[in-house]
C-alpha cells in the first residue's frame, strides 16, 4: 500500500508538531488533506510552492492521495523563473502561501487553508499525464532549468520503505525539518517517517537561530539530517558540547562529506551513543541509493557504503564492460525500483512511461573495496553540489550567457568558480546568480580573466582554469 494511504492506520498518533509545539494527529492531517482533494479535478499537474508548514504538508499528502501530480518548488524561487516554468508545464492548479500570490496573478482561488491558497489557472490543459506519474522534482538545484525528474508511485514508496528499513525507523522517532521539503532529501525524510507513523517536527528556522535548538530540546527530537554544509555549521556551533539527550540518529547526504569531518562526527557520535549514517543518492533515485551502516562509520569513513535494501550497484569501464576487480574506478550504475521514469522538459513529456527500466547511470566515478563498500572518486559529467543542491555547470553558464556575459564555470562541491571577461560587473553577477540559484554568496566565487580559453573547435578548455 502507498505510504500516504497506509498512514490512516495511525489515526490518533501525532503526525505533525509545529514550531509552537502544537500537535496535529494523522486523523486530522488526512481529513484536511482529503478536504483539499475534493477541489481537484482529474489527473493533472499542480505547482506546489513549498515551505516546512502544516499547510504545505497537507497539500503534499492531499495531492498524492488524489493522484494529482505536484511539482515541488522552493518558496524563494525567482518570479521570472517561476513564470517560465508555468508556461513550460501549464499546471491546472497552484498551491502556495497567500503572500506568494504575486508570483503569478492569472489564476483564481478555489480553496483556502490557513495561509495557503489553491489557485486554478487559465491554461488550456491539452496534454495527457501518465497514470504512474506521482511527482515532479527539479534535478539541478534551483537554477530554474525546466528539466524535471519524473517519479512514479512505485519509486517514492519503494525508497521510503528501504530508508525506513536500514535506519530502523519506528514510531518513537521524531525527525526535525532541517531541509526544505521540495529538496529530494527533505522529501524522503517526510515519506519514510510518515510510513512508520512518526511525529515530524516542522520548522523553517535555521541552525543559526537559537529558537531552532529550543524547538529541538522542547520536542525531544531524535533524528537530525543535513548536507555537508550543515555539518560544517554544526562543528562551528560546537555541536558536540551541546546537551541533546533525546538525539539518537544523525544522517548525512546531499554531497560528499570530507573524510576528516566524517571521522570526527563518527567518533563523537559513537561516544554519545548516536547512530551516524552517511548516505548517497540522487533525485533520479527518489533519492537514496546507498548508506554507510553506523557500525562502519569510523572504519569506512569516506565511503558511501553499500546499496540500500532492494538496490544493486555495479561499475562499468569506458567501454560499458562490468568491472569485477576491487579498487578499479568506473562509472557507478544503480539498479532498483526507486529509479525514476525519466525526465521531462515540457508538459508534452508528462505522458511518457518508464524510460529507464530501473537502471540509473549516476555519472559518478567510483571504486569498490574488498569488503564491498563503495567510494566516489569524481564525476563523469559537469555537476557539483552547492549546500546539497546539485548544480549543472553548463546550465549556469547558459544563464549567464543569456544575460550577456562571456563565462566559464568550474569548481567542486560548495565552491562554484565563475570566470568572466567582464571586469566591472562582479557585484551585478553575484546578485544575479544568488537570486536565481537561491544560494549564499559564500557558495561561489567570481574571477576576471581576459579571455575564455578555447580550443580550435571553440570548446572551453576547463583544465587550464584555476
Amino acid at each position: 500500500m502507498d505510504f500516504y494511504d497506509g498512514i490512516d492506520v495511525y489515526r490518533d498518533l501525532t503526525a505533525i508538531i509545529n514550531e509552537d509545539s502544537e500537535p496535529t494527529s494523522y486523523r486530522t492531517l488526512l481529513q484536511t488533506a482529503d478536504s483539499l482533494k475534493k477541489h481537484l479535478e482529474g489527473k493533472c499537474v499542480v505547482f506546489h510552492v513549498c515551505e516546512n508548514s502544516l499547510e504545505s504538508i497537507v497539500g503534499y499528502i492531499g495531492f498524492l492521495r488524489a493522484k494529482v501530480v505536484p511539482v515541488l518548488i522552493h518558496d524563494n524561487i525567482n518570479r521570472e523563473l517561476f513564470n517560465n516554468l508555468l508556461e513550460t508545464y501549464k499546471p491546472k492548479y497552484i498551491w502556495l502561501p497567500q503572500d506568494k500570490i504575486g508570483l503569478k496573478g492569472d489564476a483564481s482561488p478555489v480553496y483556502r487553508l490557513g495561509h495557503y491558497v489553491l489557485l486554478k489557472t487559465s491554461f488550456n490543459i491539452d496534454y495527457f499525464v501518465h497514470d504512474d506519474l506521482a511527482l515532479l522534482l527539479a534535478t539541478s538545484g534551483s537554477t530554474g532549468s525546466p528539466k524535471l525528474v519524473r517519479l512514479s508511485y512505485k519509486n517514492i514508496n519503494s525508497n521510503a520503505e528501504s530508508i525506513a528499513e536500514y535506519l530502523n525507523i519506528t514510531q518513537m522517532d521524531r525527525p526535525i525539518t532541517t531541509l526544505p521539503m521540495n529538496y529530494s532529501f527533505g522529501m524522503s525524510i517526510i515519506n519514510s517517517h510518515f510510513l512508520k507513523g512518526c511525529s515530524i517536527i516542522l520548522t523553517n528556522k535555521t541552525l543559526m537561530d537559537r529558537t531552532f535548538w529550543e524547538i529541538v530540546k522542547s520536542n525531544k527530537v531524535t533524528t537530525f539530517s543535513g548536507v555537508p554544509y550543515t555539518y560544517e555549521i554544526l562543528k562551528k556551533l560546537r555541536f558536540f558540547s551541546m546537551k541533546l539527550p533525546s538525539l539518537k540518529v544523525l544522517t548525512q547526504a546531499g554531497g560528499k562529506l570530507g573524510k576528516t569531518l566524517s571521522e570526527e562526527f563518527a567518533v563523537n557520535c559513537k561516544q554519545k551513543g548516536i547512530r551516524f549514517f552517511v548516505m548517497y543518492g540522487q533525485t533520479e533515485a527518489s533519492p537514496r541509493m546507498s548508506y554507510l551502516p553506523s557500525d562502519y562509520a569510523i572504519e569506512k569513513a569516506g565511503s558511501i557504503g553499500i546499496p540500500i535494501p532492494g538496490g544493486k550497484f555495479l561499475l562499468e569501464d569506458d567501454n560499458g564492460k562490468v568491472i569485477t576487480d576491487y579498487d578499479i574506478v568506473g562509472e557507478l550504475i544503480y539498479k532498483g525500483e526507486n529509479v525514476c521514469m525519466g525526465y521531462a522538459l515540457t508538459y508534452a513529456d508528462l505522458c511518457k512511461g518508464d524510460e529507464n527500466g530501473s537502471i540509473l547511470k549516476t555519472g559518478d566515478m567510483a571504486k569498490r573495496d574488498v569488503d564491498g563498500f563503495y567510494y566516489i572518486v569524481g564525476r563523469k559529467k559537469r555537476f557539483l553540489k552547492l549546500f546539497g543542491n546539485r548544480v549543472n555547470l553548463d546550465e549556469v553558464e547558459q544563464l549567464l550567457r543569456n544575460a550577456g556575459y562571456d563565462c566559464a564555470c568550474t569548481g567542486e562541491d560548495d565552491n562554484l568558480k565563475i570566470f568572466i571577461t567582464n571586469n566591472n560587473d562582479h557585484e551585478k553577477i553575484r546578485s544575479y546568480i544568488s537570486e536565481l540559484m537561491n544560494i549564499n554568496h559564500a557558495g561561489f566565487h567570481i574571477k576576471y580573466i581576459e579571455a575564455i580559453p578555447r580550443n580550435e573547435s571553440g570548446k572551453t578548455i576547463y583544465y587550464v582554469l584555476d
